[in-house]
């Protein structure tokens, strides 16, 4: 007796569009990994803008450096958070997606921001040049 033969069900896990899903665990490990090293970098790109005006000399009188370079660099590593989220969205790591996603947009406000404060400071020092964190450029 012969049966007559069904035809064969859907299959997602072959063909064209076949996704591999990350693994839970190391997408987890990338997404904690790429946000400490972040931090770290942000932490060092700003510490290194407290450290220009910062000298153990009392008798000198310092300011520190314009903002504007460090937050160029602030917002590179708020690109590189950017590149990471499209990149870890291209293998379904949701965690790492999420993590980069809040990074990125925890960099923007820190970059327009001070962006903000480093725009009203210049134009401060455009409008009163002998006010406060205004440096003289004839002293230097």
């Amino acid at each position: 007796m012969d049966l007559p033969v069904a035809p064969p069900a859907f299959d997602a896990t072959t063909g064209p569009r076949q996704r591999r899903r990350a693994d839970r665990g190391a997408d987890i490990a990338a997404g904690c990994g790429l946000v400490l090293l972040e931090l770290i970098a942000l932490a060092v790109i700003f510490g290194l803008w407290f450290l220009s005006g910062f000298r153990l000399d009392p008798q000198e009188t310092v300011t520190a450096d314009s903002l504007w370079g460090y937050l160029a660099a602030a917002g590179g590593v708020g690109a590189v958070a950017v590149v990471a989220a499209v990149t870890a969205a291209r293998v379904d790591a949701v965690v790492t997606v999420v993590a980069q996603a809040v990074m990125a947009v925890l960099i923007l406000m820190i970059v327009l921001g001070g962006g903000e404060v480093q725009s009203h400071q210049d134009q401060l020092c455009h409008d009163v040049p002998s006010a406060v964190g205004c440096e003289d450029s004839d002293r230097n």
